[in-house]
């Protein structure tokens, strides 16, 4: 199921699912120790002796976050009832708890009795045994804990009432036939079980007295550390401070936040800036304190491959980076690239991909291939964009010369691994591809090494390192002389997806497939977007990877495997990708030379706006035929994507507008990001 609207604070992650149950659960990293894994906690309103779970169809849900924030604004109205709730939910700015504030509003000319559910369902350290929930009578709370890991359920009647929940009850799940204590709420009375061991769940009631033809406020929340003592000197905090007032400096910290980000985007449609917003605020609850980004923190993905997606891999963390850079947040990007100075292998290569704690992430790249001899397990583009996508931090920044201490730690020991990792001709030496499917030259790597050579050489050429420039800028050229001659094929005007060596011949195999990544040919710069060849191969992308059903949108490659959904090759080439679906508008985009022009790549954006989540997620891929979104979601690649196309599209306009003309052979893509950036203001709260 979809996750929806995650909040975070950089330590806490929570994801909500269609239903708005929580689902997902991350601390202290975001990403890491998900103590609900494949878990659902609920919520439940009691009244007039009727129960009702909150993602039961009766409940009409309207879902969206509030005033660009990260605090959710859920409207649920039960005609049944005669009741309705709104549901805000926040990650504390300052500190490590989540506030739930429920407005419910009686529909009846009577005054009301309703009893309110708040349901938790955890595996501390994402393992059922060991945990432990207990009733604390000091701080009138729900306590669960194992090991160094504990977590608080408190409540409140109201804004400004004495905190205590009107009843509790612990118990256990899947043991005995038990399915779990949320059952003991259905009858709206709690048994009061005040402690229980092993697979545990727990549940905490308010009562609330609702005027007739009123509203009355309720008060939920967690609180989260590494000891019994820091549970209560949180909820100390939370007390003394109240749970109003940290409502609502959590408000104004993210209200300054989106404003750190001064496009206007004036003539642009509102629902697409909402998007864009609402994907900054995804980026940044993908973003870990500490400086990794996740790929995806939805842990349903558990059930394909019993692996997530909450990982940093450095390629999906460059591109993040740099849409945050773009966008002017430069403070994260810059924990970003910390984290992948520290990560870098003696060797000079970033590995698969990494923990949130720095540690090496799972990889099916083998160390040795089918002949029993060493090789990197590594996806070469993903050292090579962390380059690129640093230049162009320390240069939209404005701090390329303090970037001294990075070029001597990170830029120097990765170029020198681009300079090696390479044949004779110049190409880089196989890795494997953006998909992890294959192991050869591909376009696509061959791009970023590419952009990534010239980065170093503009660093070296920064500190005047003139030896290291003329290497990296002469490995370059000949890198591009070598994917002319070996990457274009003549007869079918186009380039080619990979090459693939062949020990027998001691020759490369080329693979003439189309792939949506072969964009990276003139994004990062290796052929300019208006060059004939590389038209004929963008236009032949559409041509065989646009999904012919109402859906629409373009796939990754012509029959993708991938959480394949329709064997109809000719029509549904696979499932459509908003990354993919993206950079075909991003190339309309940069070859556009008269406003008329950009009417296509706007369509395309406004595709992406459509099959979106109504909340503004969007997942990695989705049905060719329901729209519904399919793999995780949110991606945050996905949302970076759309934020760097929205600001392209903007820019070019603007350029345009500009009178006499537009030719893009005259502005490099590094103008274009100028650009899109000034008058950015600078670094948000």
């Amino acid at each position: 199921m979809a996750r929806d609207l995650p909040i975070g604070n950089g330590n806490i992650h929570i994801n909500f699912d269609s239903g708005y149950r929580i689902r997902d659960i991350y601390y202290p990293y975001v990403g890491l120790e998900n103590h609900s894994p494949e878990l659902v906690s609920r919520f439940g309103v009691y009244c007039d002796d009727r129960f009702q779970w909150l993602d039961d169809p009766a409940f009409a849900q309207t879902k969206s976050y509030w005033d660009d924030t990260l605090i959710t604004n859920v409207e649920c109205e039960h005609a049944g009832l005669g009741l309705s709730l709104r549901i805000q939910d926040g990650v504390d700015s300052e500190s490590d708890a989540m506030f739930r504030k429920l407005t419910v509003r009686n529909r009846q000319n009577r005054e009301r009795t309703v009893k309110l559910y708040f349901h938790l369902n955890l595996n501390l350290y994402g393992s059922a045994f060991g945990d432990t929930v207990y009733y604390d009578p000091d701080l009138k709370s729900l306590v669960f804990y194992k090991g160094a890991r504990y977590i608080s359920l408190s409540g409140r009647q109201d804004d400004a009432g004495e905190t205590g929940l009107s009843g509790y009850a612990a118990g256990q799940k899947g043991i005995r036939g038990l399915e779990g204590t949320w059952r003991d709420a259905e009858d709206g009375a709690l048994g009061g079980n005040p402690i229980s061991q092993g697979a545990i769940d727990g549940v905490a009631e308010l009562v609330l007295k609702v005027p007739a033809n009123g509203e009355a406020n309720g008060w939920f929340w967690l609180c989260f550390g590494t000891s019994v003592k820091d549970i209560v000197r949180l909820e100390a905090e939370v007390r003394s401070a109240s749970p109003v007032a940290l409502f609502k400096r959590t408000y104004d910290y993210w209200r300054g936040w989106i404003a750190g980000d001064k496009h206007t985007f004036e003539q642009i449609e509102p629902d697409l800036v909402s998007l864009y917003k609402t994907s900054l605020l995804v980026l940044r609850t993908n973003f870990d304190n500490r400086g990794a980004v996740m790929a995806a923190n939805d842990s349903d993905i558990l059930k394909f491959a019993k692996d997530t997606y909450s990982y940093m891999w450095p390629r999906d963390g460059a591109l993040i980076a740099h849409s945050l850079d773009r966008a002017g947040f430069h403070r994260y990007s810059r924990k970003f690239f910390d984290f992948c100075i520290s990560s870098l292998s003696t060797e000079g290569f970033l590995m698969h991909k990494y923990n949130a704690d720095g540690s090496a992430g799972s990889s099916w790249h083998p160390w040795v291939n089918a002949a029993g001899e060493k090789q990197f397990p590594i996806q070469e583009d993903e050292t090579a964009l962390v380059v690129f996508a640093l230049w162009h931090h320390h240069r939209l920044a404005g701090t390329t010369a303090d970037s001294r201490d990075d070029y001597d730690k990170l830029v120097v020991p990765a170029a020198s691994f681009l300079l090696q990792y390479r044949d004779a001709s110049g190409l880089p030496l196989p890795s494997y591809d953006l998909w992890e499917e294959r192991y050869g030259v591909l376009a696509f790597t061959v791009s970023t090494v590419y952009a990534g050579l010239l980065a170093a050489a503009d660093f070296a050429d920064t500190h005047g390192d003139r030896l290291r420039r003329e290497l990296y800028r002469d490995a370059a050229g000949k890198m591009k002389e070598a994917v002319e001659a070996q990457m274009y094929c003549g007869d079918r005007q186009r380039f080619v997806r990979a090459l693939y060596w062949n020990a027998d011949t001691r020759s490369y195999e080329r693979d003439y497939a189309i792939d949506a990544s072969m964009y990276a040919l003139f994004d990062f710069e290796l052929f300019a977007a208006d060059d004939p060849r590389i038209e004929r191969t963008m236009r032949e992308m559409k041509e065989k990877l646009w999904v012919r059903t109402d859906i629409g949108g373009m796939a990754r490659y012509e029959n993708d495997y991938y959480h394949q959904v329709s064997r109809d090759i000719a029509n549904v080439p696979g499932n459509p990708w908003f990354i993919c679906t993206l950079w075909y508008a991003e190339w309309l985009i940069a070859r556009a030379k008269t406003e008329d022009e950009l009417n296509e790549p706007l369509e395309l954006i406004r595709w992406a706006r459509r099959r979106a989540l109504p909340t503004g997620i969007m997942a990695e891929q989705i049905d060719p035929y329901t729209g519904a979104p399919l793999s995780v979601s949110p991606l945050t690649w996905s949302h970076a994507s759309f934020i760097k196309v929205l600001q392209e599209y903007d820019a070019k306009r603007t350029a345009l507008r500009g009178g006499g003309g537009y030719k893009e052979s005259e502005r490099t893509k590094s103008d274009r990001e100028l650009l899109v950036t000034s008058g950015t203001g600078g670094e948000a709260p």
